[in-house]
């Protein structure tokens, strides 16, 4: 009976915390990072300010939370999606159309990860730095990998300015695009996929 009574009260707790979460992703796209407040945060998430101050030590560091745990899983999604590919380009986008349909399918996030992270505080920019390099790193190993196989197109570039290049361009005509009325996301993909996997 304990574990079992341990084991719900941990729900409740990881629950509260999630909500939190939630909380803090829908403010901040709509707010902002300047003007979002914890007070802000727990009244969404129907929770107190004892709870929010149980979870993190302030607002950036529940900012911080966020978007090392929803670029963890946003990274898992697009790397999922890549390793299905026949060949180097063909990986190189899925990766791509990934990333911008994931975007497209969580404005929210793709607004707080592009836009209103960018910025506010240094350790807010090193966990987007973090992330950053991490979807780096797969198209760098990506374009090694083409190169030593003698696709002549990725065989002509630097696999570490590629991988910068990739993720900088990716993340800017994903956050300018989708952000428009009407926008397309399989137009915004394919013409990404046009320029970086010809």
């Amino acid at each position: 009976m304990i574990g079992t009574a341990s084991g719900a009260r941990e729900q409740r707790r990881e629950s509260r915390r999630r909500r939190v979460l939630e909380a803090t992703l829908t403010i901040l796209a709509e707010r902002g990072y300047n003007d979002t407040s914890v007070d802000q945060i727990v009244a969404q998430a129907r929770t107190s300010k004892t709870s929010f101050y149980e979870f993190f030590e302030s607002k950036e560091d529940c900012v911080r939370d966020l978007l090392a745990r929803e670029g963890g899983s946003l990274i898992h999604t697009v790397t999922s999606a890549a390793a299905q590919g026949t060949d180097h380009r063909d990986r190189m986008r899925r990766g791509i159309r990934a990333f911008v349909h994931a975007c497209a399918g969580q404005r929210e996030l793709a607004r707080v990860l592009l836009i209103e992270s960018v910025g506010v505080s240094e350790r807010i920019e090193a966990v987007r730095h973090d992330l950053q390099g991490r979807f780096a790193a797969v198209v760098e190993e990506e374009v090694r990998r083409a190169a030593e196989d003698r696709d002549d197109f990725y065989a002509a570039v630097d696999p570490i300015v590629f991988g910068r290049a990739v993720v900088g361009a990716v993340n800017e005509a994903t956050g300018h695009f989708l952000h428009q009325p009407g926008a397309d996301p399989e137009r915004l993909a394919e013409g990404l996929c046009r320029i970086f996997a010809p």
